[in-house]
């Protein structure tokens, strides 16, 4: 399943931003309904930009059994500091019904994994930035090339293809 992408404005900062690159991920419920709830979320702390189509994807290093995805990936700016913004992420997956507890990568309404913070490498026990896997999962690589960012990686330095 995909939709064209589009470009829409949610929110607008007079303070310093950087850009950012989120992708959003649910195999549980109403799976387009859990995207289109996070995307709205996502506008009261980040300037939305770009809207990936939806992707419709096989789960990866899940549990047996697990059911398909719905994958999307948005491109904006924040003002939040790097930490601020994945504690902000972790708030909208909890508000949609996401338990980060028992089995790893289990199905799960909604799933935010932020995979760029402006240029910056971010290596905390608490947040990696670029993404430690995200050019494996092409999930979030065709939502990616499908944005036609110019965006290089601030870790190897390659452009995003």
């Amino acid at each position: 399943m995909s939709t064209s992408s589009r470009t829409t404005s949610t929110s607008s900062t007079d303070a310093p931003t950087e850009r950012v690159v989120i992708a959003l991920g649910s195999n549980l419920g109403d799976r387009a309904l859990h995207l289109r709830r996070a995307v709205h979320a996502l506008g009261t702390f980040v300037r939305v930009v770009r809207v990936s189509s939806i992707y419709e994807t096989d789960p990866v290093d899940a549990p047996s059994g697990s059911p398909p995805f719905f994958n999307m990936v948005i491109a904006g700016a924040t003002a939040l500091t790097p930490h601020a913004l994945m504690h902000a992420l972790l708030d909208v997956e909890r508000k949609d019904g996401r338990h980060r507890r028992g089995i790893r990568n289990a199905p799960r309404t909604i799933d935010l994994d932020l995979i760029f913070y402006g240029a910056h490498v971010i290596r905390t026990a608490s947040l990696v930035v670029p993404h430690p896997r995200y050019r494996d999962r092409e999930f979030v690589m065709a939502p990616l090339r499908e944005l036609g960012l110019r965006w290089v990686d601030p870790v190897s330095g390659q452009p995003l293809r």
